[in-house]
């Protein structure tokens, strides 16, 4: 089995967000997303509307992911690629370059993001 491996805040779910897990989904049999947790977010300066509990069981209702796991630091991916035998980690392209380190651990793909589409983008017409 070829596991897949993403991360993120996954807040105000939206399209671009579907495509990225469909798209991570294509590299492998079994997805494996990281999830920020509210704590990780508050180092990051973000601020996410639903807590963690709400977006995992959002995520977890989404028929690409397999399974949802907590984000609680910037260090912490070379252990989740390791301790869940990963194949592959996905990033979004304006990442590109940032998860370089792990190309020693597995294979490292960078996606285009939807265009017109961010969680930032609809914060920002929503204070409109």
């Amino acid at each position: 089995m070829k596991k897949v491996i993403t991360y993120g805040t996954y807040d105000l779910l939206h399209v671009g967000h579907v495509n990225l897990l469909r798209r991570a989904k294509e590299y492998g049999d079994y997805l494996v997303v990281v999830l920020s947790t509210d704590e990780f977010n508050a180092v990051k300066h973000k601020t996410a509307y639903h807590s963690y509990e709400d977006r995992k069981t959002i995520l977890e209702a989404i028929r690409y992911v397999d399974e949802v796991i907590p984000e609680y630091n910037w260090e912490q991916k070379i252990s989740d690629v390791v301790d869940n035998n990963i194949d592959v980690f996905v990033m979004g392209d304006d990442w590109k370059g940032q998860f370089d380190f792990l190309k020693d651990y597995c294979e490292v793909v960078y996606l285009p993001r939807t265009e017109g589409i961010s969680t930032t983008k609809i914060k920002t017409d929503l204070h409109k």
